[in-house]
């Protein structure tokens, strides 16, 4: 079975006390994370016909699923930690079938984006989501765009819409958004993190032997894993930068008052519910735009691929159309309370 976004991490925050006796002997050769960085950007950002061409020089596979005729709402959708865009792919073609057009791309670092298991700057992903959603506002003229972002990418939309002016995003839409930054973290974990990508930042973990569930859909679960294009396991530094993204993600809910469904499965057990709480908590009190939050009681964290997915494509489906009435499943009734007990 593959180990899904967010795991990996585990295996760092877990073994503390053995990763601070090699990072003692390891600081006669100290290191430090190994992001990428290509430079300033050199041009535009460009939509060619099968990638992005990013402002430095880099190109993002995207796919897209078209409805038979013209699209009503266009839906981008971003996906998470080691995984890539064929990660929407059932629920674009549900889209699809009922009007609404999809597209995804491949993140940089992940899929058959270049640097395959390299983490970039963050500000590099936030540029990407930026160009990428604008480029296609920009071919569907007129067309209402909602930015879908699940885990990982629920960070990245997160951040993007709060510090950048997007007034071609009608509204996003995160599922199981990836908010497990520092602040969540008590000073082991993080002293652990920071340790491991100082000292010996490739190393690669996989998280094998760990005790989650990231769905209740094990034979979507074994298809990831046949993937080539899904990152077994990853690079300390990887998880390392990944933090710093969830770091601003978090930090991003005082902010954030987008129009917005949010959603969570209350099995979750890689984005734990304490973290989605303090999220919750910072959201702005009275928002200027409608947002509502959904609580799956049996939901796990890739709620968009879970057994019981339908229901939730049903319910972002009728969010799009009427925003403002209660979903069809009932999990926005009471949700926060019910995440607060579960």
């Amino acid at each position: 079975m593959v180990m899904t976004p967010l795991i990996v991490i585990r295996p760092v925050l877990k073994c503390f006390f053995p990763i601070l006796v090699i990072a003692v002997m390891g600081l006669l050769n100290a290191c430090t994370p190994q992001i990428v960085d290509l430079g300033p950007p050199q041009r535009d950002a460009q939509l060619l016909r099968a990638h992005l061409s990013t402002a430095d020089g880099l190109a993002l596979p995207y796919r897209s699923w078209m409805p038979s005729e013209s699209p009503r709402a266009i839906i981008i959708a971003l996906h998470g930690f080691n995984d890539y865009s064929n990660f929407f792919d059932d629920p674009a073609q549900f889209f699809a079938a009922n009007g609404i057009a999809s597209y995804a791309y491949d993140q940089r670092g992940f899929g058959a984006a270049p640097f395959r298991g390299r983490w970039f700057m963050t500000d590099s992903y936030i540029a990407d989501a930026k160009a990428f959603t604008k480029l296609i506002a920009q071919r569907h003229s007129g067309v209402p765009i909602y930015v879908l972002g699940e885990s990982m990418g629920g960070a990245v939309t997160m951040s993007l819409v709060t510090e950048v002016e997007t007034p071609w995003i009608e509204g996003v839409i995160l599922s199981a958004p990836a908010v497990w930054g520092r602040d969540a973290m008590p000073f082991y974990q993080t002293s652990a993190l920071w340790l491991g990508a100082h000292t010996f930042p490739s190393t690669r973990l996989t998280g094998r032997g760990l005790k989650v569930t990231p769905s209740n859909n094990i034979e979507m679960l074994r298809a990831m894993g046949r993937d080539p294009l899904v990152i077994k396991g990853a690079r300390i530094d990887a998880i390392y930068g990944l933090v710093d993204l969830m770091d601003r993600a978090l930090n991003s809910a005082y902010t954030f008052d987008k129009k917005a469904l949010i959603l969570y499965g209350a099995r979750d057990d890689i984005v734990k519910g304490g973290p989605t709480r303090m999220m919750f908590d910072r959201l702005p009190r009275t928002p200027t735009q409608p947002r509502r939050i959904a609580i799956y009681k049996g939901g796990y964290h890739m709620l968009l691929r879970d057994l019981a997915a339908q229901k939730i494509w049903n319910d972002i489906l009728h969010w799009i159309d009427t925003p403002d009435v209660p979903l069809p499943s009932g999990a926005d009734k009471d949700a926060r309370k019910r995440l607060s007990v579960e």
